[in-house]
């Protein structure tokens, strides 16, 4: 995969001027830094700026789709065509995948659309904690809220699964997920 055309600071002035919703901001930064430390952990730390870039990326048109999820992500595609590398985008593109017609072919769409998911059951869980803090949440707590139909309804259990299908096991997956936003609580007010 090439370089990255857009820079960290650069992902995160496109997130503020593109996302007004403050939760929504924070979903994309915790996605930004899963990504970021799977690269990382899977032997990719050379592309782990990008891939941090494409988690931060991937959610930039919802604000503009939400009433047409037939196009989420083909917006922020069009938007980014110039900047980012082919598999970025497809990534992007791939994680609504069930709305948009495309499909996940690559390692990166599989972890993207698992990281992007995961974010949303760790946030739920650490929200029930008394302290509504990440910091003693625990990656098998998590897991066992998975199973919970009810807890976090909206998240999608299918997408956090394809974790596996870039062969990396839920608790590793869940391990590294749970870690990454650990790091950056403060950014995340958790």
């Amino acid at each position: 995969m090439e370089g990255c055309g857009i820079s960290r600071d650069e992902a995160m002035a496109l997130l503020v001027g593109n996302i007004s919703n403050i939760a929504l901001r924070r979903h994309c930064l915790a996605a930004g830094a899963i990504m970021r430390n799977l690269a990382v952990r899977l032997g990719h730390a050379s592309e782990a700026g990008l891939w941090e870039v494409t988690g931060i990326l991937h959610d930039l048109d919802y604000e503009q789709t939400s009433s047409d999820p037939a196009v989420h992500g083909t917006v922020t595609c069009s938007m980014l065509r110039d900047r980012l590398p082919e598999e970025s985008l497809h990534a992007i593109l791939s994680h609504n995948a069930e709305n948009n017609g495309s499909s996940r072919e690559s390692l990166l769409d599989s972890l993207l659309t698992a990281a992007e998911c995961v974010t949303g059951l760790v946030t739920a869980t650490a929200l029930i904690y008394p302290d509504r803090k990440l910091a003693g949440v625990e990656a098998s707590s998590v897991i066992k809220r998975m199973t919970k139909t009810g807890f976090a309804r909206n998240v999608s259990r299918e997408g956090i699964m394809e974790c596996e299908k870039a062969g990396l096991p839920l608790a590793e997956f869940m391990d590294i997920s749970l870690e990454s936003m650990k790091s950056i609580a403060d950014d995340l007010g958790l």
